[in-house]
């Protein structure tokens, strides 16, 4: 007889091919597992015109929902891009059991149909749009584009790029609209996943634009006393995806930051030592701190400690605390 495992995920194109891919490695790592993909709507589905600091950023707005029907017994357990989950709370009777191998974490450049890139670099952004609904893509633009006017764009990834092609403006929760955008920004492996990879125009590297905490994992929670559940999703655990994880919501839970705070966080392994670089801005792109640190890679929690500890002495916490909600 089959084991079932029920998953919860979000209904978008991407949160989809993101479950399946648990799903599949479940399936191949022990035969005797029914997985069922259970799909929800949640609130920043079905609101695409706020932004998403109202329902509670994007932990309220992606991830409650699903979090709460684990809890109430109804899911085994969910499927959670690592970079929408708050790293500065935790939530009593769930865990991360596993994280799948880490898709690439860079972001990436898609333009509307006749502009260039050298027409943008050259222009330093001057009357052009840049859509992102994230403030540390926007303050990064705005240092790699000075000029560039970035404004909130909304959407799954399939959904941003239909209305960066059929120039659609961007309603906004006041009822006025901004746009259309001549650019986006958005994660490469959440590009690849839905099948638009071909319209990539640059890869930014982590010097250009240092990728989210997480960016690039997809990560399976589930109820902590699911003993059984736990058991199988350990079997699709990768262990350097694991330290990834750690060490970069490290640096965020010692900086206590939250959806509105431009931070960013990415860490690499060579052999036995990991390095880890981390980075808050100011939404305009004018105040940057950095910190990069190396050591072991089997104490991903300490570097990530040095590192979120090095920002706060060099005046981190005065960017946060500037873009917390009131």
């Amino acid at each position: 007889m089959k084991i079932p495992v029920r998953i919860g995920t979000r209904k978008s194109v991407m949160a989809l091919a993101q479950t399946e891919d648990i799903a599949n490695q479940l399936r191949a790592a022990a035969s005797e597992l029914d997985p069922e993909i259970v799909r929800f709507e949640t609130v920043g589905d079905s609101d695409q015109v706020s932004k998403l600091l109202p329902h509670g950023g994007k932990g309220g707005a992606f991830v409650a929902e699903i979090r709460a029907a684990m809890l109430r017994g109804e899911l085994h357990c969910a499927m959670h891009s690592l970079k929408d989950m708050p790293a500065n709370e935790e939530t009593p009777g769930l865990i991360v059991a596993a994280t799948l191998a880490r898709d690439p974490a860079n972001d990436s450049m898609v333009l509307r149909k006749g502009l260039t890139l050298d027409e943008l670099k050259a222009s330093r952004g001057k009357g052009y749009t840049i859509g992102t609904n994230a403030v540390r893509r926007a303050a990064y633009a705005k240092r790699l584009f000075p000029e560039v006017e970035v404004i909130h764009f909304r959407g799954a990834a399939d959904t941003r790029i239909r209305k960066l092609d059929n120039r659609e403006k961007q309603r906004m929760p006041d009822g006025g609209e901004v746009g259309p955008a001549d650019a986006l920004i958005m994660a490469r492996s959440g590009l690849e996943r839905v099948g638009f990879v071909d319209r990539i125009v640059h890869d930014f590297t982590p010097q250009e634009m240092l990728p989210a905490a997480g960016q690039g994992i997809v990560a399976v929670e589930c109820p902590v006393h699911e003993w059984q559940t736990r058991k199988y999703l350990a079997l699709i655990d990768d262990p350097k995806a694991r330290l990834f994880c750690d060490a970069e919501r490290e640096v965020l839970w010692v900086l206590n930051g939250h959806c509105n705070s431009p931070m960013a966080a990415y860490s690499t392994i060579n052999g036995s030592e990991m390095t880890l670089s981390a980075s808050v801005l100011d939404e305009a792109g004018g105040l940057f701190i950095e910190a990069t640190r190396t050591g072991p890679a089997n104490r991903p929690r300490e570097l990530g400690r040095t590192v979120g500890l090095d920002l706060l002495d060099k005046g981190a916490a005065a960017i946060i605390e500037k873009t917390r909600p009131e």
